[in-house]
């Protein structure tokens, strides 16, 4: 699942690029997965390019159904439109990832933008986990994320974002990311976090933005109240920095944020923490997806 970081000498790809603002490409992808005599199936999948999706995968037995997301046409560029809908009936469990990092290319015309929608009934429970997303210099982009969790269900999802080809020397100077997640339950917020950044802004180099790393993450379990240990328990699983991540419990749920130079470091930590809490949240081990190859 690393991301594999080239060497600064290394000569740097060309930046595929846009001229002008396309109608690009408006894919989509529905899933429905139920809970049927106790395993978790897909009922209904519908796509359209460049999204796919593999065939389920049931590593850990029938209750829990892996799906993983493929982008085929390799890279966002200006005026693609992604949309994914995701629904999972009452009881029924899934893990969705993706094939491969997300790169959102250079363009100086239309955005890219990426949505996605997560329903999920009564003590459902998902997991949602991209793998990361890398943002060239001078991309326009756009993502947001609803999840609505209706009684006793549960949501963990992390989102990775790397802005720039930093071990090439790239840094994000020109274009824009928005990131917009929310979290609900019933007509009721239970995480809403919206972000903003600006190419070549104050922000990059800001204590308060991204103090001059190209990383940033997000992981969070929303849906249960969860004890204050949990807190210290996934601190206690970071080896670098105290300053490059941080944990706090959300009204229902708890919340880990990362900020660095590194998109492995990232993502050990956040499956560390996954494999602790799991057998706590589900009385079962994670299972990592054979598709990230670790």
């Amino acid at each position: 699942m690393a991301l594999v970081e080239h060497p600064q000498n290394v000569a740097p790809e060309p930046h595929p690029t846009v001229a002008e603002p396309t109608a690009g490409w408006h894919g989509s992808l529905a899933l429905d997965l139920v809970c049927r005599r106790g395993g978790t199936v897909p009922v209904s999948q519908r796509t359209q390019a460049p999204l796919k999706l593999q065939r389920p995968f049931y590593p850990e037995g029938p209750a829990v159904c892996h799906s993983t997301i493929v982008h085929t046409a390799g890279g966002l560029v200006g005026g693609d439109r992604l949309t994914q809908r995701v629904h999972l009936g009452a009881q029924s469990q899934g893990l969705i990832t993706t094939a491969a990092a997300a790169k959102v290319y250079r363009c100086p015309g239309a955005a890219a933008q990426l949505h996605s929608h997560l329903r999920l009934e009564a003590d459902a429970y998902l997991e949602w986990l991209p793998q990361p997303t890398i943002v060239f210099n001078g991309s326009q982009y756009r993502q947001t994320t609803r999840v609505d969790l209706a009684p006793g269900a549960l949501w963990w999802g992390w989102d990775l974002l790397r802005f720039g080809r930093s071990a090439r020397g790239e840094r994000f100077e020109q274009g824009e990311v928005r990131s917009h997640l929310e979290v609900w339950r019933q007509g009721r917020p239970l995480w809403l976090d919206r972000q903003q950044l600006l190419g070549g802004s104050a922000a990059l180099t800001s204590p308060h933005g991204l103090a001059q790393q190209p990383v940033v993450g997000s992981f969070a379990l929303v849906g249960q109240v969860v004890p204050p240990d949990w807190v210290n328990d996934a601190r206690a699983l970071w080896l670098g920095e105290p300053t490059e991540i941080g944990v706090t419990r959300l009204a229902e749920g708890l919340l880990c944020r990362y900020r660095g130079a590194s998109t492995a470091a990232a993502q050990a930590w956040f499956v560390a923490v996954w494999q602790q809490l799991r057998p706590k949240v589900r009385s079962r081990p994670a299972c990592i997806p054979r598709v990230w190859g670790v």
